[in-house]
């Protein structure tokens, strides 16, 4: 249940009044609905994006836009039902990080993402926010790093599975700041966000869509956010860079659909989603998510998903992460 209320609100601003350019709407979709696959349990940041989206893609398209969770193998299931569904128009994959990381943590996959999903639009990009339950004495980054040198492994920092953006971002801060922790993998960012908010976890680093909600109400402390600058939606959280400089994290949502999809199709899928992303109601949503629209062709989507998954294989390599 945890994010419920926050995919609502989102919802509730995403899904009426899109003005879509007429030819767009008087183009039949190919078929009849189109799912959208989470590779994540409902309640999760990928799941809010998706929602948010899905009113929006369904009034461009003109047909009902469902969002499915399928859950397992780190996001690899769903991926994988996406690359073996017919290229129709009536599949998509809501990708994120753990996509582009998964082709360097899990090398003998029966799929390469790069090669079988098509990228077709961003969607938005937001930071990670390293946070605490507020019995964690620690309200700044150095004073998160003096008590874990002085508890070492005694800090426990819940995370959704491995491979996750929130596990790379926690494996490169443990890394930077020479520091020992007990890491505590979750099957999605909703149950380890549960623990958190019960003092059953002490540190999260989770994408701002699901924890911005609580840390608003004072649930839960912001001790920093990852990107390279300040988030605009907490302007008043230092970055961890201003600590541990060059550091980086974040986390990203797209769409992607199987690779023989036919360009048209993608096309319009791509113009579906930047009409939507134009619209008032959608970028209402996704500030008060803590998150910045990513709109942009297909193309600059396909390089920036190369970029990524260059980025993440270095951060992968430099951490010694592994899979399992």
């Amino acid at each position: 249940m945890i994010g419920r209320r926050v995919m609502l609100r989102s919802l509730a601003g995403a899904g009426t009044a899109l003005a879509l350019p007429a030819p767009l709407r008087a183009q039949a979709w190919p078929v009849r609905e189109v799912r959208i696959l989470v590779g994540f349990p409902p309640g999760g940041p990928l799941d809010i994006a998706a929602r948010t989206i899905a009113p929006a893609l369904g009034a461009g398209l003109g047909v009902p836009v469902q969002v499915e969770n399928r859950v397992g193998a780190s996001g690899n299931d769903a991926t994988r039902q996406v690359v073996r569904s017919a290229p129709d128009g009536g599949m998509l994959l809501l990708c994120g990080p753990v996509n582009t990381i998964n082709t360097t943590l899990f090398p003998d996959l029966d799929f390469d993402f790069g090669r079988d999903i098509a990228p077709v639009a961003g969607i938005a990009r937001v930071p990670l926010i390293v946070e605490v339950h507020p019995s964690v004495p620690a309200r700044s980054i150095p004073d998160l790093i003096a008590y874990a040198r002085s508890n070492p492994g005694r800090l426990r920092v819940a995370y959704a599975g491995t491979g996750t953006p929130q596990h790379v971002a926690i494996e490169l801060f443990r890394h930077m700041a020479d520091l020992r922790l007990t890491l505590v993998p979750y099957p999605g960012s909703a149950q380890a966000l549960a623990d958190l908010l019960r003092g059953e976890a002490d540190v999260m680093f989770d994408p701002a869509p699901s924890s911005m909600p609580h840390v608003r109400a004072g649930r839960l402390v912001p001790l920093a956010t990852t990107g390279p600058a300040r988030a605009e939606a907490l302007p008043e959280v230092p970055t961890v860079a201003e600590v541990l400089p060059g550091y980086e994290g974040g986390s990203w949502f797209g769409l992607g659909a199987p690779r023989d999809t036919p360009t048209a199709l993608v096309t319009r899928l791509n113009a579906a989603v930047n009409d939507g992303l134009r619209d008032a109601g959608v970028r209402d949503a996704l500030d008060r998510l803590g998150a910045t629209a990513m709109p942009g062709s297909v193309a600059e989507f396909g390089r920036f998903l190369t970029s990524e998954t260059a980025r993440y294989a270095e951060i992968i390599r430099l951490a010694g992460i592994r899979a399992g």
